[in-house]
């Protein structure tokens, strides 16, 4: 895998709930963390979370109470659950891995859309 994978974007209404993926063989190691960013159209990015390698969390203030990151070494998987979607958190979503283990030739995912309707 030379860079992660990012899925489970889509559209949904306000309120909604979406569960984004980001997959790469780093996150079976103890040395990779992973930092959830969005860029909506026209915008500035932000970091949305992010998990250490040790598996601390962290959440933008925004999104505290309503987001949770996760970690799963067996799937090599780290999640992002999306609860109570607002319309103005329609972006792209893209994970960006850190550490000394990730893995791949790329620390980039390609990215995820989510799109939230009023």
């Amino acid at each position: 895998q030379v860079q992660p994978v990012e899925s489970g974007g889509g559209s949904v209404q306000a309120g909604g709930s979406l569960r984004l993926a980001c997959t790469s063989p780093g996150f079976s190691s103890d040395n990779c963390g992973v930092r959830w960013y969005r860029q909506a159209a026209g915008k500035q990015r932000e970091l949305v979370s992010s998990i250490s390698h040790d598996g601390y969390p962290r959440y933008a203030a925004s999104v505290t109470g309503r987001f949770t990151i996760s970690k799963n070494k067996a799937e090599e998987t780290v999640y992002l659950q999306m609860n109570n979607l607002k319309p103005e958190e329609t972006a792209m979503y893209t994970c960006k891995t850190y550490g000394a283990d990730c893995r791949t030739q790329n620390n980039w995912g390609q990215g995820t859309q989510v799109t939230v309707s009023s």
